[in-house]
Formats: C-alpha cells, structure tokens, sequence
C-alpha cells in the first residue's frame, strides 16, 4: 500500500519530535548485544530523515540521549559516543546531499572534546542549508532546559533588566533552546510505551501525540507515513470549541 497517496501534502506537520524508543530490547530479541540495537536505530534515523525530507517536513526532532543517560554504564556511553562520531562522519555529505540543516539542543558542553568538536563542525557545514531542519537532543532533558531558564530569567531580574510583570509566555518560550523553531505538531514515540520521559514539556503543551508498539530499529517510512495520516485526521483546537475552529 502506498501511504503517501493518503497524505494531505496541504496540512503536513511543520514539527515532528521522536522519542526513539526500543533499540535495546530490538537488539535483545535478536540475541545480540544492545550496541547492535543502537547501530540498527542509526540505520533508521537515516531512512525517516531521508522520508521526511521527500515529503516536505520543515523540523524533525530526535530525542537521541537525555541527561539521565548518562547514568547508564560506562562501556555503553563510551560505545554511543563513538558510535555518534561515525556517523556524524558518514552522514555529513548525506546531510548535504539531501539539503538538511543540522542544529542540536541539550547540555552538549558534557560530550566529550572529540565527539563535541565533530557535531559542530556538521553543525557548520550545514548551517546553510535550507531543506529541512534537524534537531539532536543530545544530553538533552526538558527540566534541565526549564531549570536553565528560570536562571537565565533571574540572573536578568538581579542585573535590573526584567521585571516580574514583564514575565509571560513568550518570554519564557523565547529562554527555551527551541526559541528558533516552531512548537512539534506531532510527537511520536516508538516500543510501546506512553511516557512523555523528560521531552520538551512546555514544547509538547498542544502537540498531538501517537504511540507505537514498534520498536524504533522496525520503524520504517510506512511507519512515519501511518503516524502523519493519523495526525491528520485529528482536530487539533487549541482549546477551544469545534465550531470556533472551523470558522
């Protein structure tokens, strides 16, 4: 079947944010060790950028290692940064190809020097491009980035130049690392589990949200497409009524 066909090219998502879920547990129904889970995700990162890129995405977000991943074992982290360091390598003339501007949120000041240097410099060489938009979360956690942003809100109150009255909304979405990009329309999260696990909360307040059971190495184009054509068959009100909204 071919899923484009039902695909309202007119109301595609601007936003799309993934919560990458199930490499490891992929990699253990396999019989294999959780690395080959992590390689195999890579794999798919590759095919669902390339997809939404064909289609017309502006910003695909990746949820690709919070904070608390850094409290996984040692042998692991070394492994998915080594890993990242590749593939930054690999995908970069990819990245070119296909027009894809790379940019990242998280507290990437903890990577380690290396791995850093490298995802700046994809960074750089893509900053002029101006296909679609992806986001690395990287050592990335929406408390951290809220808890950031109240210090960065109350460092300019003690130097004068914020006034509690001034504080709203937009100022706080404009102290966000997303402050550049439009809020996700659709979040998707793969393997079955229905946690939100630390991801752009004040981001996510009115995105629409789809679960799936696939784990994230089985999810294919068809997938994302499947995701989309649901999206599209939602009323998204904003909260209000029906009938304001199809005025």
């Amino acid at each position: 079947m071919d899923y484009t066909q039902q695909i309202d090219k007119d109301r595609l998502p601007r936003h799309i944010a993934i919560i990458m879920d199930g490499n490891g547990r992929w990699a253990k129904k396999q019989g294999l060790a959780r690395m080959f889970g992590h390689k195999q995700g890579v794999q798919t990162v590759h095919n669902i950028t390339v997809a939404a890129t064909k289609l017309g995405i502006e910003y695909l977000t990746l949820y690709t290692f919070s904070t608390e991943n850094w409290n996984r074992p040692k042998e692991e982290v070394d492994a998915l940064m080594t890993l990242l360091v590749d593939t930054i390598a690999k995908e970069t003339p990819t990245l070119m190809e296909n027009n894809v501007r790379l940019q990242t949120i998280g507290d990437i000041s903890r990577l380690p020097e290396n791995t850093r240097a490298k995802f700046l410099g994809c960074i750089d060489q893509t900053s002029r491009n101006t296909g679609l938009t992806m986001v690395i979360a990287l050592s990335y956690s929406a408390r951290w980035e809220i808890t950031a942003a109240v210090q960065e809100a109350v460092r300019r109150a003690q130097a004068g130049t914020l006034r509690a009255e001034e504080v709203n909304e937009q100022l706080v979405s404009s102290l966000m690392t997303t402050r550049e990009m439009p809020d996700p329309d659709l979040l998707i999260r793969t393997s079955g589990e229905y946690r939100i696990s630390n991801f752009l909360l004040w981001q996510l307040a009115y995105s629409e949200l789809y679960f799936t059971d696939c784990l994230w190495p089985e999810f294919t184009e068809e997938e994302l497409y499947k995701a989309i054509i649901d999206y599209q068959k939602r009323e998204r009100r904003f909260g209000k009524t029906s009938e304001q909204v199809s005025k």
